[in-house]
């Protein structure tokens, strides 16, 4: 009871500004609600930098109401939708994971970068934002500061990405009528689950699609997800230390609660469950989706970022521009685009 008396006033806080971003992202739907939820958020916090006992509420939000929408996604996408999704665009995840490990090697040493913040942000850029930062830090023994550096230089980049990759899902002509494509490009290419689900949850507002593209997306950003158990056991053995590795930190919890899900559904569409009994459960999901980016919103301080970021920042950059590039070109010649 005490721990929920803490969260209280942060969920309070997420959820009024969440019901003010649903109701104008749909008066807005080239914008949609998560993304009307991280400005909102991010303007009152240049007013509210001290949020007090409201801090470990925001913080629970991010984080775990976010997880909680990933699992409820899970609930109503057949198994077998789940396992095709995640097979079809494998070829581009590991192809963009391999670019963007590349591309923080060779400018860790271009820029003369300690390399463990470079090692940090090219997981985080490559696989999952701040999740594959936190699986990856004990096994490179990082630094708190190293940590705080990247993680906060992968949050500029998912706040970016969450703005602009509707825009351009657009400009590049991707389908207005499906979701697949987007939700492959936006899975594929964008750093971090919250941005992943922004991105989505717009696309799918613009184009009235439900939580189409939000499914193929999450579906594609959670096999992504996977990849954070052999490049963390692969740094642990370059390291000469395999026993800072870890599979139950690696393994993102969420993950199997989301496949239980699918496979609960999959047995009851079998029974004859129509597929209506789900959609509750998916609206309740895109509000939390919204809810979370409130949460980021109020979590971020961009102006302290740009200011100190230098070497960190344009590391990032490269990073996020070469799996954005790399996840078009393949997707072009997978003939998927």
């Amino acid at each position: 009871m005490r721990k929920v008396e803490e969260l209280l006033p942060g969920l309070a806080i997420s959820a009024g500004i969440a019901v003010v971003a649903w109701f104008l992202g749909r008066q807005l739907p080239l914008i949609g609600g998560p993304i009307v939820a991280i400005i909102l958020g991010m303007v009152i916090t240049l007013a509210w930098t001290h949020k007090g006992r409201a801090q470990a509420g925001i913080s629970f939000t991010s984080k775990y109401v976010l997880q909680t929408a990933v699992v409820l996604l899970g609930f109503g996408l057949d198994l077998g939708v789940v396992a095709r999704t995640g097979w079809m665009s494998l070829p581009i995840i590991v192809v963009t994971i391999s670019t963007a490990l590349i591309l923080a090697w060779v400018m860790s040493r271009v820029l003369h970068m300690a390399s463990n913040t470079a090692t940090l942000i090219g997981v985080g850029s490559s696989i999952c934002g701040g999740s594959a930062i936190a699986a990856t830090a004990p096994v490179i023994k990082a630094s708190d500061d190293e940590v705080a550096q990247s993680i906060s230089v992968i949050f500029l980049f998912n706040v970016l990405a969450a703005l602009l990759f509707p825009l351009l899902g657009h400009a590049l002509g991707m389908s207005t009528t499906s979701g697949e494509v987007f939700g492959i490009f936006a899975g594929t290419a964008v750093n971090d689950t919250s941005s992943v689900t922004a991105a989505a949850s717009t696309w799918d507002t613009m184009w009235h699609l439900g939580s189409a593209t939000l499914d193929t997306a999450v579906t594609v950003k959670l096999t992504r997800t996977l990849a954070i158990i052999p490049i963390t056991l692969a740094l642990a053995f370059l390291r000469r230390d395999a026993g800072t590795f870890s599979v139950k930190r690696a393994f993102p919890k969420f993950l199997a609660w989301f496949i239980l899900g699918s496979i609960l559904t999959s047995l009851l569409l079998s029974f004859g469950v129509s597929p209506a009994v789900f959609v509750p459960l998916k609206e309740l999901s895109k509000f939390f989706v919204i809810m979370a980016m409130a949460a980021v919103g109020l979590n971020s301080n961009v102006i302290q970022l740009v200011k100190t970021g230098g070497k960190p920042l344009v590391l990032g950059a490269v990073c996020w521009a070469g799996i954005t590039v790399v996840a078009v070109v393949l997707m072009e010649g997978l003939g998927i685009l």
